[in-house]
């Protein structure tokens, strides 16, 4: 590639993401036809847009995706959603900032065993039940459980995709991700709640006869299949068994998905174009596009420049090159998608780390960090905020790029703060 495809790439991309800022034209139409671009132009080909590993489309991401919603799509059926979110509202005495503190640790905690985005697909259909037996807007809770997400994936190998990456190049265990980022992750949580009490505070309106009315339901009622209700449990749980156990049996999370659709729709007795109508399609296409627009960057050195100026800035410094390279990181990714951005990054990230010597890994929390928290700055810096927008626009509650990333800025500068005063109180005051 030269330098007249690095620059036609950076100008499709900027004018792509441009127009999904504006809302002006569908946000899958914009990646689509920024794809097409990409290729029209030559920034990529369909050799590395469709099968190379480094700058194609992720598709273990997008099949996860699509084996999670068919799984979750059977679930629907019986009724459990229903039972969970009349629980959750009985538990928190239908109190709003009591139900969405409930479902932010909910959120958090179930997404350091499993991943951000296939917790967010589980736990946002109870919150469109919850919000609606309270008539409160969705919005708000559904923001921040996909923050809660993303924050509590930071805590374990599993938790968010580019731990894995990050493990992967610098040999890093699943204890390692618990010791060393999983404490900060527990306390970023809390702050996160804090933020919520003040940020949404106009939603949290008491309606004292809708609360009684909710709190004499029996949520026992709302189970309608409970053969179908067992199945899928049954499955959901061999699901999350292969994901948690990916380190000894070397399955993808894709795999392990599509794995548990195709038994749950083999063995329960249901139709499988309802299941298949079930998966949100435009948000799959959504990543497809982005992806390869990402690609082209990739291929024609653009991210790699970004990058190697980013590691020229560190230079030889353990304490600035981790602060440097937490806060860069934390910016780029929250306008590329953080597994491409964390596995160009890898390799320069593994060679600072040989040449300065550093112990305690330092240099690998801060990508991680950095990776995994800036994604809650925008709309799309995150897979888990793409799907959520996508469920809640197909439950007709929409939230807007700027709704999402008003909020996303906030809690980013905060959590990246707080992480930089971490990592130098852990490895540098305290050492």
């Amino acid at each position: 590639m030269n330098d007249w495809h690095g620059w036609a790439a950076i100008v499709v991309f900027v004018g792509a993401y441009a127009l999904i800022i504006s809302e002006k034209v569908h946000r899958v139409a914009v990646a689509l036809g920024g794809a097409g671009l990409m290729l029209a132009i030559g920034a990529t080909d369909d050799v590395s847009a469709f099968y190379s590993e480094d700058s194609g489309v992720d598709w273990n991401v997008i099949f996860l995706l699509m084996g999670m919603m068919m799984i979750v799509g059977v679930l629907k059926k019986t009724g459990m959603f229903e039972y969970l979110a009349i629980w959750a509202v009985k538990r928190a005495r239908a109190r709003p900032f009591r139900v969405m503190a409930m479902l932010v640790v909910i959120t958090a905690s179930a997404s350091a065993l499993l991943d951000n985005v296939t917790t967010v697909l589980l736990v946002a259909p109870v919150t469109l039940l919850v919000c609606e037996r309270l008539a409160l807007p969705a919005a708000p809770f559904l923001i921040a459980e996909v923050m809660a997400a993303n924050i509590g994936g930071t805590a374990t190998l599993v938790g968010d995709p580019p731990n894995i990456i990050i493990s992967s190049r610098a040999g890093l265990t699943f204890n390692d991700f618990l010791v060393h980022l999983a404490p900060l992750a527990a306390v970023l949580v809390v702050v996160l709640l804090a933020l919520c009490r003040v940020m949404f505070r106009s939603t949290f309106a008491y309606d004292e006869d809708r609360a009684a009315e909710i709190m004499a339901l029996k949520e026992g009622e709302a189970i309608r299949d409970r053969r179908l209700l067992v199945q899928g449990l049954v499955v959901l749980t061999l699901v999350v068994a292969g994901f948690v156990l990916h380190p000894v049996l070397h399955y993808e999370p894709s795999v392990v998905a599509l794995l548990g659709a195709g038994l749950l729709i083999a063995v329960a007795a249901v139709d499988t174009h309802d299941v298949l109508a079930e998966v949100e399609w435009p948000t799959l296409a959504f990543f497809a596009g982005l992806f390869v627009m990402i690609g082209a960057l990739i291929d024609t050195g653009v991210v790699s420049r970004i990058s190697q100026g980013l590691a020229d800035v560190i230079g030889g410094s353990e304490l600035g090159g981790s602060m440097a390279l937490l806060g860069g990181s934390a910016v780029l990714s929250g306008i590329v998608d953080n597994i491409p951005y964390v596995a160009t990054m890898a390799p320069i990230t593994n060679d600072l780390v040989h040449d300065m010597g550093a112990n305690g890994h330092v240099m690998w929390w801060a990508l991680a960090l950095g990776a995994d928290l800036g994604g809650n700055a925008t709309a799309i810096g995150a897979s888990a905020n793409v799907v959520v927008l996508g469920i809640a626009e197909r439950n007709r509650q929409p939230i807007s790029f700027w709704q999402f990333t008003k909020y996303g800025l906030v809690v980013t500068a905060v959590t990246v703060t707080i992480s930089l005063g971490y990592v130098w109180l852990r490895y540098f005051a305290l050492v």
